[in-house]
């Protein structure tokens, strides 16, 4: 991966940060479920990337999957430094 496809995943990682901000509103669901539900959403976006974006980059369902579940799971570290800069 070069620096002209980070764009690309960066995509997954603000759209999966919004899914969680939307999973968090809903009282129903506890925090700590929210991180997996980022990952399986970045999973998911991850494959759409792969066949949706021409200079994704993954070339196969797999790696797709990874990159996007780590773009998910990133979403929530984004989160977390956020919160704790706001803290001080």
């Amino acid at each position: 991966m070069d620096v002209t496809q980070i764009g690309t995943v960066l995509a997954i990682v603000v759209i999966t940060y919004l899914i969680g901000l939307g999973v968090k509103s809903v009282s129903e669901i506890k925090d700590e479920a929210i991180p997996v539900i980022a990952g399986v959403c970045g999973g998911i976006l991850g494959i759409v990337g792969m066949f949706a974006m021409p200079d994704f980059p993954a070339n196969d369902i797999l790696n797709a999957i990874a990159i996007g579940i780590v773009s998910g799971l990133a979403s929530t570290g984004v989160n977390q430094v956020w919160k704790q800069a706001k803290k001080q």
